[in-house]
């Protein structure tokens, strides 16, 4: 008999109606299933679905997780990019007691394609019912462990390494000692700024001029309330400024299902970019997985919408080690962005704090999104120095004339 576990249980929009029917028959055998989408058949991505069900086993969230796309092996594929998962394609019940009594298989991959209802219901059973209790097989299973944990040492970015990509950035942007030339060019600082408007009395008619200022400057985006995502998309139709949306804002203490509501309404109104606040308390008391379950949900619907997600950690509230987690935390969720401030706390983006985050998401390659208190063509340039990708603004068009200034164009 199959004791009761936590499976976390994930498809692609091919594997999603097997997911569905999988899902009800864990819970009649006595499982607690998690599931973590997709929620529909309207296509996706597999990856991000079979990185969410990996990670929460790597976590240790669930025992066991269940990955199903079209045949099995793509998912199986990423799942196994992430640290302490094995994963294992089966299509019959002999594989899926191999890949558990041999390798302590703990991800279970499923390809709606090549099995039927009948068949994965007894792949399933099989994969959970088998251990691997032999000790020859579970030091085999050591081996693999040294050899994941010597390719995660090798892997890491040594100083000396990040040194030399600093000062290359630093060389490129023009900021080696003597240069008289402007640090950025007006242009390309342009397309690095989230032209901002929070302010709770905001009009529409301010909103209007908002819109106006991006599309004579050519920012990047407008970052506004959800009220006026609608109106911006409207008046920036053709334009090339990306609309911006501010979710769980500014306190973060929304729960996830309100946040990620927000985030669909935002995205089905036009929006290409959510800045979402995370749920900061949770972070400080050390529950990591309320955090990655707030970030993933907004991520995942994120991703359906085709549409950029930026983690908002409060940094001016939290120490070094929280922000370090809260970069990891959103690393793990599959973030496109870490972002410093909401610009409504006790302080804004700070040198060292972008300079923290930047390090922390390297290896994933997020981008870092520095806002609040940026009031100075010196104050971007400091933060883009520091190694932020993006900067969020309300002082933007002062900003560009600033850096207009420095380049003899003013």
């Amino acid at each position: 008999m199959t004791r009761a576990t936590r499976v976390a249980l994930g498809s692609d929009h091919r594997g999603f109606e097997l997911k569905q029917q999988l899902a009800s028959f864990l819970a009649e055998l006595g499982h607690e299933v998690e599931d973590c989408g997709t929620t529909s058949r309207e296509p996706v991505d597999y990856p991000t679905f079979a990185h969410a069900v990996a990670s929460r086993v790597a976590q240790g969230a669930c025992e066991f997780g269940i990955v199903v796309d079209g045949a099995g092996l793509g998912s199986a594929m990423v799942a196994n990019k992430v640290a302490g998962v094995r994963a294992a394609p089966c299509t019959s019940e002999a594989l899926a007691i191999s890949a558990r009594e041999h390798n302590d298989a703990n991800v279970l991959a499923l390809g709606a394609g090549h099995v039927d209802l009948a068949t994965a219901k007894v792949i399933v059973q099989a994969f959970l019912a088998t251990q691997c209790s032999e000790e020859r097989h579970r030091r085999r299973v050591q081996m693999i462990r040294e050899l994941e944990r010597t390719a995660q040492h090798n892997a890491g970015i040594s100083a000396e390494d990040l040194a030399r990509v600093v000062a290359r950035v630093q060389e490129l942007l023009g900021s080696r000692p003597g240069s008289t030339s402007p640090a950025i060019a007006p242009a390309d600082l342009a397309k690095m700024i989230d032209h901002t408007l929070l302010r709770p009395e905001a009009t529409r008619a301010d909103i209007h001029t908002l819109c106006e200022e991006a599309r004579r400057w050519g920012f990047y985006s407008v970052c506004v309330n959800p009220a006026y995502v609608r109106q911006c998309v409207e008046e920036l139709r053709g334009s090339g400024v990306v609309v911006c949306c501010v979710v769980g804002f500014p306190l973060g203490a929304q729960p996830t299902a309100i946040k990620v509501l927000e985030a669909r309404r935002a995205i089905r109104e036009g929006a290409r970019e959510i800045d979402m606040v995370i749920n900061i308390g949770a972070l400080k008391g050390g529950d990591d997985d309320a955090v990655y379950r707030d970030i993933r949900g907004v991520v995942e619907a994120c991703k359906e919408g085709r549409a950029v997600c930026k983690v908002i950690l409060e940094t001016a509230l939290l120490r070094d080690e929280e922000k370090r987690r809260g970069c990891r935390l959103a690393m793990r969720a599959g973030a496109d962005f870490v972002k410093t401030s909401t610009g409504f706390s006790s302080g804004g983006a700070t040198v060292e704090d972008v300079a923290l985050m930047a390090a922390e998401v390297a290896p994933r390659r997020l981008g870092v999104k520095a806002s609040g208190g940026i009031r100075s063509y010196a104050d971007a340039v400091r933060m883009i120095r520091a190694g932020a990708t993006r900067v969020g603004c309300s002082a933007s068009v002062k900003i560009m004339e600033e850096a207009q200034a420095a380049a003899g164009k003013g």
